[in-house]
């Protein structure tokens, strides 16, 4: 029974540890929430709804920006949605990917429109397109885990220990990053 409380300490933890990095990345990259309300800071608001006009930008050429910027804009808002995608599946009791995806889209939407209202970058269909992607990705390598491995109690144990393995290291790189700010 301890074996079980410790791993859900881990689950739960490690899970609020990757919402308030993720909300860290997809809000406050640009702006510190203490300088959130501060009238001299500088807003950067803008909207793009047509689809695929970044992707197709990044594509032709005709957005003159350095290949490392394409792949952290487009694979790193699949790869921050991934992790969701897992833990929505794990936690969830209705675990139907329709759900799981309803819930992945209305996150990315309501990260869109946060960054929109507070000026906190550019809102972007794409975003949430390429969010969705990462969160379905998550999704069906929990289905996967479900089909691999058929036990509840060990797909949570693979989720705490691959949490650890990735979380842990992430957790003290940016502990260690702010100590040396």
């Amino acid at each position: 029974m301890k074996r079980e409380h410790i791993k859900a300490y881990f689950l739960y933890g490690f899970f609020v540890f990757y919402i308030l990095l993720m909300m860290y990345i997809l809000l406050f990259k640009n702006v510190s929430p203490m300088d959130l309300f501060n009238s001299g800071r500088i807003y950067h608001r803008s909207i793009e709804y047509i689809l695929f006009s970044q992707i197709y930008g990044y594509l032709s050429g005709n957005l003159n920006v350095s290949p490392t910027v394409v792949i952290y804009n487009v694979f790193g808002n699949i790869a921050i949605f991934i992790p969701f995608g897992i833990y929505l599946a794990l936690f969830k009791k209705d675990k139907r990917v329709s759900v799981c995806m309803l819930l992945v889209f209305l996150t990315s939407l309501s990260v869109e429109i946060i960054q929109f209202v507070f000026g906190l970058g550019a809102s972007d269909i794409d975003d949430i397109i390429l969010n969705c992607i990462g969160g379905l990705i998550g999704i069906l390598f929990y289905k996967g885990m479900v089909l691999w491995i058929k036990n509840d109690e060990r797909i949570r144990s693979v989720v705490a220990i691959l949490s650890t393995l990735v979380g842990l290291p992430l957790f003290v790189y940016l502990i260690l990053t702010f100590v040396n700010d």
